[in-house]
């Protein structure tokens, strides 16, 4: 070989090297490495994702007694806050939350949100009035912070059982427009009171981060802690009140008529008229007595919240809601006779009973009533009880509707922490309303169409899902929070575990973390651990990241030629998101046959070869037949016989 060959060979192989690197074949080693999250290890969670044998939990029950105002739209009271430390630290302190103080005119929620106007703003002229803070009956040392108080104490509560008795006096203004979570609405017959954050509670102290006490600015909901709820309200004799949980005193507050419809309605799969429109107004058919007032008395177990509502305008009407082994509960709905429409108001029980028995395949419900509230709200959800907009019909009052009360079991059963993590109860929520309305059937379901959100998945103004509320733009929270979240449970389901095995997997983290406080990573590991499969990089791509999916069929070719041995069809992974391939082939009898191509074939690139077994030649190829990603380009997704010579 000459000097000149070698030197010519040399120079292309130099070239060659240079370009390999400068331009490396693109791996996916990061893709499929594990996720790294920081602050994930504790001992009282498992590396399973589920509570430990030494996992604890605060406890807070409450007695509260309040007073409404209805002249000037106040509500004044006690609440009696007994509070048990499990945890294996002594508390100096404690921290409450005070979310009725957003609605001040210098509150840090109005300054952010003032001037921008949105969903979560609010009146200026509210927050709490303390009168008084006692601790196991002494005058307590207390600073307030914007939505936080602070009661710095005599003696600090022991670990691992010690309690405290706090009692609060005080009152608020209630706002008109309350950043949509409550408020008050005058309709012809009377004001409406939609009452929530309506006491002093407790900030979540837990084995993760201590105190929880991020402050209450609108955007992000709410971490709280379990226990027991005793309320009275009192209200003006004329006044219906329905709350979360069971009404303890009904004889005391309905006359025998009303309750004996009631009992009924407790008993009947058909809507029954508690207080019909023609009644409303008249007092000697639905109130025991004819002046004065009277207090309703409630109790709801093992919550970590309350709300209620209450109006002399009030419509009523209920019906049963079957549960699981021969289980039940009580639908019940609340409105004024401008929603009573069969288009609107008249269909709410009926929309509430089917979600409660849609929903509870997956958890059974577990309060023995479930109201909807017609009000100033949109939509807002609190155990037992749920706001929605008062001019809501048709679609929109079951798709609302079914949302709210879907809330029973993200975050009021499993209580994941909303003020960080919105995506694991809207999200969760917004997952298993797509098969409510499935199993309902008169609308069309919530994920029926995923690559309708393609706009929005590829905005170049997008965030990832696991982006704070009150951080991220609030124009991303309904993609963030709601939408791509849920999408992505819906594509774990009918694509990479499938319904089995994610079923399993998912009712079992329900059940682990019922009324207890989970992260991401206790999520991740529960469904990881109990499907068998490793889903670091879904996790990280598509809740941690701003990538697409993004799909292709780009050739089809014969071992030897011949369809009788076999063919060879190249994928290409041209997003940012590695998922499974679900391929439609159709050969040229015919015949049809789909195949499940695993996630790992992305392991070593972006560009894979699958073989499937032929006996005649390939006519068409789909990528995603069902359309169960949002593939920003389907123009790829299939491929004819003779597109490579076109």
């Amino acid at each position: 070989m000459t000097k000149i060959k070698l030197g010519v060979i040399s120079c292309l192989l130099m070239g060659y090297l240079a370009s390999a690197q400068t331009e490396p074949v693109k791996r996916n080693l990061d893709l499929f490495s594990p996720l790294n999250l920081t602050n994930v290890v504790t001992p009282y969670r498992t590396q399973a994702g589920e509570p430990s044998a030494d996992y604890w939990q605060n406890e807070a029950d409450y007695t509260i007694a309040v007073s409404l105002d209805e002249v000037n739209h106040t509500i004044s009271g006690e609440v009696v806050i007994d509070y048990t430390n499990h945890s294996p630290d002594s508390l100096a302190y404690v921290w409450l939350q005070l979310d009725q103080n957003k609605f001040k005119a210098d509150s840090d929620g109005t300054a952010i949100s003032a001037a921008v106007g949105g969903r979560f703003t609010g009146d200026l002229a509210g927050g709490y009035q303390i009168n008084s803070v006692l601790v196991n009956g002494e005058k307590a040392n207390y600073i307030i912070t914007d939505t936080r108080m602070q009661i710095r104490l005599d003696q600090a509560v022991n670990p691992k059982g010690g309690n405290l008795k706090i009692a609060i006096d005080y009152q608020f203004k209630i706002p008109e427009y309350g950043a949509d979570r409550m408020g008050r609405i005058k309709q012809e017959q009377g004001w409406v009171y939609e009452i929530a954050q309506w006491y002093p509670r407790m900030a979540v102290y837990d084995d993760v981060s201590g105190w929880n006490n991020q402050p209450y600015l609108g955007s992000g909901e709410f971490y709280l802690e379990y226990g027991d709820i005793d309320y009275k309200i009192t209200v003006p004799y004329d006044h219906i009140v329905v709350g979360s949980g069971e009404l303890l005193n009904i004889d005391e507050v309905f006359p025998a008529k009303i309750v004996r419809r009631y009992r009924k309605a407790q008993e009947s799969n058909k809507t029954v008229d508690i207080i019909k429109a023609s009644e409303v107004g008249n007092t000697k058919i639905t109130r025991p007595v004819q002046s004065g007032k009277l207090t309703w008395h409630f109790r709801i177990n093992q919550t970590r919240d309350a709300a209620w509502a209450t109006s002399k305008a009030f419509i009523l009407d209920g019906a049963k809601i079957n549960l699981p082994n021969d289980k039940k509960a009580l639908a019940l709905s609340a409105y004024t006779k401008e929603s009573a429409t069969d288009d609107g108001w008249n269909k709410s029980t009926e929309y509430v009973k089917n979600s409660i028995e849609n929903n509870s395949i997956w958890l059974p419900y577990s309060y023995p009533v479930a109201t909807n509230v017609a009000g100033i709200v949109g939509g807002m959800e609190y155990p037992g009880l749920v706001f929605c907009s008062w001019k809501s019909k048709n679609e929109r009052l079951w798709g609302v509707t079914d949302h709210e009360f879907g809330h029973h079991w993200f975050p009021m059963v499993v209580g994941s922490n909303e003020r960080l993590h919105p995506w694991m109860d809207e999200g969760f929520n917004t997952f298993i309303n797509h098969y409510s309305g499935l199993a309902y059937g008169k609308y069309p379901a919530k994920l029926s169409n995923v690559r309708s959100f393609v706009p929005a998945l590829t905005s170049p103004k997008r965030e990832p899902i696991n982006t704070p509320p009150d951080v991220g733009q609030t124009y991303n929270l309904g993609m963030n929070a709601y939408r791509k979240p849920a999408i992505g449970l819906l594509m774990l389901r009918e694509s990479i575990l499938g319904p089995e095995r994610f079923d399993y997997a998912f009712k079992n983290y329900i059940k682990k973390w019922a009324y207890k406080h989970p992260r991401p990573i206790d999520f991740f590991n529960a469904m990881e651990n109990a499907a068998g499969d490793d889903l670091d990089w879904f996790w990280k791509a598509w809740f941690y990241d701003t990538g697409n999916i993004d799909q292709a069929v780009t050739k089809v070719s014969y071992l030897k030629g011949d369809p009788a041995n076999g063919a060879l069809i190249r994928l290409e992974n041209k997003g940012e998101v590695p998922m499974p391939v679900n391929l439609e082939v159709t050969d040229e009898t015919g015949k049809t046959v789909r195949y499940h191509v695993p996630v790992a074939i992305w392991m070593r690139g972006n560009e894979a070869d699958y073989k499937v077994n032929t006996t005649a030649k390939i006519v068409k190829i789909v990528v995603d037949p069902d359309e169960i990603y949002p593939d920003i380009n389907s123009a790829n997704n299939v491929y004819e016989v003779g597109m490579e010579t076109k």
